[in-house]
């Protein structure tokens, strides 16, 4: 429909993925518990190998038609950015503090929760609301709302640091050129 603005190309990678999944259970399914030899079973495993690599170059080429076409609109995605979506950074900020993981989770529910009951976002609270709700969150807990450090203490392999990021792309550059066929092929 012409109103619609959602990414066709995006929805249908979604829906490849169930079907993914599907494959690879009834691989793991046929599988299980087979005797060390070859068994009639093992017929059907080409056909659901054959049918993902199949759809695996479906999506390589819906990927890059995405990609190719994406226009990112930075000021549009930073309207949408809301304290809550800090809301596991306020739970580490607990953990650093000495406070396990989970029970900081359920220390930020209650944050949450009592942000939503004020209406209002949960960086609006203030360091005595926060520490009635527990005594252990620091004086420097209004640095845990700034996206840009959420964004850059992810610095470990595969995070979203700007360096992470760089030797990310750096890496998958590397594997998208051997996987060119020679210039004069």
């Amino acid at each position: 429909m012409p109103q619609k603005r959602n990414p066709d190309c995006a929805e249908l990678l979604r829906g490849q993925a169930g079907g993914a999944i599907g494959r690879l259970v009834a691989l793991l399914v046929t599988l299980k518990a087979t005797p060390s030899t070859y068994n009639k079973d093992l017929q059907d495993d080409k056909r659901l190998l054959f049918a993902a690599v199949d759809d695996a170059d479906d999506v390589m080429q819906l990927c890059t038609g995405l990609i190719a076409t994406m226009q990112i609109n930075c000021d549009a995605m930073r309207a949408d950015l809301s304290a809550e979506m800090l809301a596991t950074d306020l739970a580490d900020h607990l953990v650093r503090r000495g406070v396990p993981f989970r029970e900081a989770h359920h220390i930020v529910g209650s944050a949450v929760k009592l942000a939503e009951a004020r209406a209002v976002a949960i960086d609006k609270l203030s360091l005595a609301d926060l520490r009635g709700i527990d005594a252990r969150f620091g004086d420097d807990v209004e640095r845990v709302f700034d996206f840009e450090a959420s964004v850059e203490s992810r610095d470990s392999a595969g995070g979203t640091s700007r360096r992470s990021v760089a030797v990310q792309i750096a890496e998958l550059r590397q594997r998208a050129s051997a996987l060119e066929p020679p210039a004069d092929a």
